[in-house]
């Protein structure tokens, strides 16, 4: 990872841009995921704050939630045990870097104020930085084309050099098309099988214009994404990626059938 001068003249690293793999509320749960998603956190330069662009929050135009402290959370699921909904994760609220995307974008962000961070935030969180102690701030996905989340990220790019970690997290496989949903690590489908490995070589190759024509290019696309909203996060995080940037998957494997490649930019 790259350095760039401060206007102090110290200079600080900057920031990977990453798609984080969230699965679903038990994650919490199962020990290699956990294992891995803390492995990560360490692993990383320790961001002066994180932005979150979740597969569970699509409002157009661009919206940020709630910048209080602590943070308040969004129980976006159901049927679950009770102790699901007593999870915390009280981060620091971040106002200021609202000012600063109003600045990159040319345009403030609609506010939601009382939109705390959804599971597709908090869960991964969680696990990459358990103290909760550094602030936090969620944006929505304003479209799901990826040209326009590509565009996105170049646009909060420079947000890496002021030590911001940008944050999208989805899955890049979402179906409950799974033949055995009683075993978390049954071996995937052949076709989700398939999917998940094309995606791993275009984006080690950097095959921007295969992953942007992905709904017509990768095999399988029916089946693993009957639905869009848990894949399209990862161009926020490849349009916030430079061309020198190296392509790295910090965990990979399948969870319920479905791909748990995470994706580091730089």
């Amino acid at each position: 990872m790259s350095t760039t001068p401060t206007p102090t003249g110290q200079t600080r690293t900057r920031m990977p841009a990453i798609f984080a793999a969230q699965g679903a509320p038990q994650l919490i749960d199962h020990p290699r995921w956990t294992r891995e998603l803390a492995a990560w956190g360490k692993a990383l330069p320790r961001p002066r704050a994180i932005l979150v662009i979740s597969a569970h929050w699509e409002a157009s135009p661009l919206a940020h939630g709630a910048t209080t402290s602590p943070m308040p959370l969004l129980y976006d699921f159901g049927g679950f045990p009770e102790r699901f909904y007593r999870l915390t994760y009280p981060a620091p609220g971040n106002p200021g870097l609202v000012d600063r995307i109003t600045t990159l974008l040319g345009q403030a962000p609609a506010a939601d104020p009382g939109r705390g961070l959804d599971h597709g935030a908090f869960i991964p969180l969680m696990l990459m930085y358990p103290g909760a102690d550094i602030p936090v701030l969620q944006i929505s996905i304003p479209t799901l084309d990826p040209s326009g989340l590509v565009d996105l990220g170049r646009r909060l790019a420079p947000l890496r050099d002021e030590g911001v970690l940008i944050f999208a997290t989805g899955l890049l496989t979402h179906t409950f098309n799974i033949p055995d949903m009683s075993n978390p690590d049954a071996a995937p489908d052949p076709v989700l099988a398939h999917f998940d490995a094309w995606l791993g070589d275009a984006l080690t190759r950097r095959d921007t214009g295969a992953l942007l024509d992905y709904r017509k290019q990768a095999p399988g696309v029916r089946k693993a994404l009957p639905t869009h909203e848990h894949f399209v996060p990862l161009f926020v995080a490849l349009g916030a990626a430079s061309d020198d940037d190296a392509v790295t998957f910090p965990h990979h494997g399948f969870w319920y059938g479905n791909s748990m490649r995470s994706v580091q930019f730089g």
